[in-house]
């Protein structure tokens, strides 16, 4: 008897990474170990000195072929076992090591864009989202956003199999719904730890993906996915620490530890984020930092449940829905429990 294990891993695309899976027959009993690809296909490696190692760093249950098979996560090492350039995961567990005392944890709020595959138009992902028109607009934004009704909801059959593939996959998916732009929609997923919260967000994108196949539709992540007055998409990044859930004063050092690298944070955040963060559309300008209580607009969000509670945590609005989690987790770590260590 055999099962089948998906290898699933980030491939060194740029500006914006794509998910790789290929799948291994292992016999029962056998467990999913170290194994490899061509990196000359994936922009990891030249042509002379192709090979790429995958090691297993997350197992689940794979909720879309079922029985005993699984899918695995990997990260990317060279042939001696060293973090390769395009491994993002090892910096993030390091900085979660560094900083365990502080507790971090993470909510991240993934938004997406559904795209149309047979009308190739000029949008930016290279196609019309579900419920634009071939010749035209839709009705403006402003019914979409958790709409009902099939002239202003569009996907729900894929939404629905994706929250219950992450479900039956065993994670920490909190909810779903319906976005501004018509054909857009958001998942959240968490609290975790910074590694845990990353590996689960890149499951998450990967079976996203996958189900789209079956319907036909692309899942873009672009952050303008359409031009003109539509809201962008973003991967909204909600956090704290032991000690801002046990204090506000916390709360504010962490927004102030933010403004201080916000550029370093912008740079950091996803391709194009110049695009969506234009100080509208529920932003801050890329260029501008901000933070404040319940609002937007601001570059950082503290919810009026924190400011109330004198407690909690923040959510950083500026983080892309193409950003590499493990990225934003660390850099979030670093300068927030950096400066509070300082």
């Amino acid at each position: 008897m055999a099962y089948r294990a998906m290898y699933i891993w980030i491939d060194g695309t740029e500006p914006t990474a794509l998910l790789r899976s290929k799948t291994k027959v292992l016999a029962d009993g056998e467990e999913p170990g170290i194994w490899g690809f061509d990196g000359s296909s994936t922009n990891q490696a030249p042509g002379h000195a192709s090979d790429v190692v995958l090691r297993p760093v997350k197992t689940v249950p794979d909720p879309i072929r079922g029985g005993n098979d699984i899918l695995v996560l990997c990260e990317c090492l060279t042939d001696d076992m060293e973090p390769h350039y395009t491994n993002t995961r090892a910096a993030c567990v390091a900085a979660e090591e560094k900083y365990a005392d502080f507790e971090p944890w993470f909510g991240l709020e993934q938004e997406y864009t559904f795209i149309q595959m047979e009308d190739q138009t000029a949008y930016q992902s290279g196609g019309l989202p579900p419920g634009f028109p071939s010749n035209g607009y839709p009705a403006p934004q402003g019914p979409y956003y958790c709409g009902v009704g099939a002239n202003r909801v569009f996907g729900r059959a894929v939404v629905d199999a994706h929250s219950q593939a992450c479900i039956d996959a065993g994670l920490w998916i909190e909810g779903t719904n319906a976005e501004v732009l018509v054909g857009q929609w958001e998942y959240q997923i968490g609290p975790l730890p910074p590694v845990e919260m990353s590996d689960q967000l890149i499951i998450a994108r990967w079976l996203l993906e996958r189900i789209g196949e079956d319907y036909g539709l692309e899942v873009s992540l672009h952050p303008k996915p359409v031009l003109g007055d539509w809201n962008g998409a973003g991967c909204h990044t909600n956090f704290s620490t032991r000690q801002m859930r046990e204090g506000y004063d916390a709360v504010i050092a962490a927004c102030e530890a933010l403004a201080a690298n916000a550029d370093e944070h912008i740079a950091n955040y996803g391709a194009d984020i110049e695009m969506r963060l234009t100080g509208a559309h529920e932003t801050q300008r890329y260029d501008q930092f901000s933070y404040d209580v319940s609002d937007r607009g601001a570059s950082v969000r503290i919810p009026w449940q924190v400011e109330k509670a004198q407690k909690g945590y923040i959510e950083d609005r500026r983080p892309n829905s193409n950003c590499d989690p493990y990225t934003v987790t660390r850099l979030m770590v670093e300068t927030i429990c950096g400066a509070a260590s300082s």
